[in-house]
């Protein structure tokens, strides 16, 4: 795994103990990411193939990428990122259950061919606006 992709063990933690605990609940994941060149996003056919394994694999926890947005730019701050994603899962064991599935080796796989930096971010599920 390339030096990006550092976790964050105390907040893994955390998530570990909710995850283990009654208080377990769904949660909204929002991933800002850059890519690589090579990825071709947003219309290349790694990004493109990536984007299909990765909404299988939240699947397979019973989760959903909600919505995907492209970043134009950055006015405010060091973060470069090309798309921010928000992910729902129906709980933090779910979410700890993403690299146990049967398409996680697929989609890791192919995260490192198109991801150059990505942060995610722990939020409440309650913000996430439903038609």
């Amino acid at each position: 795994m390339n030096s990006t992709w550092s976790a964050n063990e105390e907040e893994y933690k955390a998530i570990q103990e909710i995850a283990e605990s009654e208080k377990d609940r769904p949660v909204l994941m929002i991933n800002i990411n850059k890519y690589l060149p090579s990825a071709g996003y947003p219309y290349g056919e790694p990004y493109k193939t990536w984007m299909k394994v990765l909404s299988k694999m939240v699947g397979e926890v019973g989760g959903k990428i909600l919505w995907q947005v492209p970043s134009y730019g950055q006015p405010i701050g060091q973060q470069s990122a090309d798309e921010i994603l928000g992910a729902w899962y129906p709980s933090h064991k779910a979410f700890l259950s993403i690299k146990d599935q049967p398409s996680s080796v697929e989609s890791f796989r192919l995260r490192e061919l198109c991801v150059s930096e990505a942060v995610v971010h722990r939020c409440p599920e309650k913000v996430i606006p439903y038609p």
